[in-house]
């Protein structure tokens, strides 16, 4: 990744999103020739002088305290998800390669997995950075049966499916929040991994292959993804929306565990029921050829 071009470009559609009013600053009329804050107004706010904000603009973050990371944040009035990543896309550029942040490679460990596996009522899988579904327990390879369907040498990704697979589109019933919940998280991991080359070949892959990723690719949103609520549509179950919960893995920098759970007694309950006995059924099948 280029992070000068990174820090650049999200500085810029950050700077646009913000109305001179919504800063507590004059309009001037209508004749800006930007859309949102101009320089010297975000530097203002910064309170920094507006060749050092250029700079920052630039892409030249390296020299940046925290101080002023954290002036300019609030001078753009930067969401939890925006401040970090501002954080992270600086950090990348102070590191140099010796000390990048240790990721984790290669198999899950057995007792995750393990874990994953006594979860016999809630859909569960860990995933890194790029989206690639690294474990999964049965109900959650039942759940995210589409993304299994074929076999495929490399782990299942996610945004792989969802932008590549006709099937994508179906699964995901509210196509245009799951576009941009999986480019916002994406976009998050290149300021965590700037150096990833597999996240690199990933992004690539789908800014070529997917105009609607290169689309929202180029909008520079980041998110934080801790808890919410994701509807599905399966093609042997139907619609439901189930809740979701994340929690990294301090032991495995770099994962992410996804739990998905429903309110007894609610039809998100009835289905993830239906899900297991499916599930059972499909295990029984595969027993029998």
């Amino acid at each position: 990744m280029d992070t000068a071009h990174d820090v650049r470009e999200f500085l810029a559609t950050r700077r646009a999103k913000i109305m001179p009013e919504r800063a507590g600053l004059p309009a001037y009329g209508g004749n800006r020739r930007v859309p949102g804050l101009r320089r010297e107004e975000v530097a203002l706010l910064a309170g920094v002088s507006i060749d050092y904000h250029v700079r920052l603009e630039r892409g030249q973050l390296a020299g940046a305290s925290d101080e002023v990371l954290d002036a300019v944040a609030r001078a753009l009035q930067l969401d939890d998800a925006e401040r970090a990543h501002l954080f992270d896309l600086a950090a990348a550029q102070r590191r140099r390669p010796a000390r990048r942040p240790r990721r984790s490679r290669g198999p899950v460990p057995a007792g995750i997995q393990r874990v994953l596996d006594s979860m016999t009522d809630a859909p569960a899988f860990v995933r890194n950075g790029r989206l690639d579904i690294l474990a999964v327990n049965r109900l959650g390879r039942a759940l995210y049966a589409p993304l299994f369907a074929g076999e495929t040498p490399r782990p299942v990704n996610i945004a792989r499916f969802q932008f590549l697979d006709p099937a994508g589109r179906d699964f995901f019933p509210d196509w245009g929040a799951a576009l941009n919940t999986t480019v916002s998280l994406l976009r998050t991991e290149t300021g965590r991994a700037p150096h990833d080359s597999e996240l690199t070949g990933l992004i690539g892959e789908l800014v070529t292959r997917s105009d609607e990723f290169r689309t929202a690719w180029a909008k520079h949103n980041v998110r934080l993804h801790h808890t919410g609520r994701k509807p599905f549509r399966h093609p042997e179950i139907g619609d439901f929306v189930l809740d979701f919960d994340t929690m990294e893995l301090p032991a495995q920098p770099g994962l992410t565990l996804t739990a998905y759970s429903a309110e007894p007694g609610t039809a998100a309950h009835d289905a993830l029921r239906l899900l297991s006995a499916w599930a059972a059924t499909e295990d029984a099948a595969a027993v029998t050829r």
